[in-house]
């Protein structure tokens, strides 16, 4: 299965806050901070919600706000030639690598949160447990 199939089901099971956030996403960080000021001025509440939000999720201090296909990593320079094919061959091979390198990274990473979660939730359940036998 691709991702692409992977993901096509979760795509139609979100809730307006995911599909709103993927609208401001794509739009960049001036359609939030638009998004806020609207929200400070209708309703001040909902503006500080989202002054929090943003700063909370770390759209504030990004560069550009998060993207589903990674179009960040494709940099104007990836694509421009030095007219030199050997060394485009070579800086093609070495971000093509990186990219895997990262790919592989973010992986551990999802591994290692997972097995954090997973020794957390049974430390909860031993805990459960002990309290459950203690008052039996």
């Amino acid at each position: 299965m691709t991702s692409l199939t992977q993901n096509a089901p979760a795509m139609h099971q979100q809730g307006w806050f995911a599909r709103a956030e993927q609208w401001l996403d794509s739009k960049g960080k001036g359609a939030w901070i638009a998004a806020m000021v609207l929200g400070f001025i209708l309703f001040w509440p909902v503006g500080l919600a989202l002054l929090a939000y943003l700063i909370w999720s770390k759209r504030m201090f990004n560069t550009a706000c998060r993207s589903s296909d990674r179009n960040w990593r494709k940099h104007p320079i990836e694509q421009r030639s030095t007219g030199n094919t050997a060394f485009d061959a070579y800086k093609a091979d070495t971000l093509r690598r990186l990219e895997e390198e990262q790919d592989k990274f973010e992986a551990f990473l999802e591994r290692l949160r997972d097995a954090k979660d997973k020794a957390e939730f049974d430390q909860f359940m031993d805990e459960r447990a002990t309290k459950s036998g203690d008052t039996a």
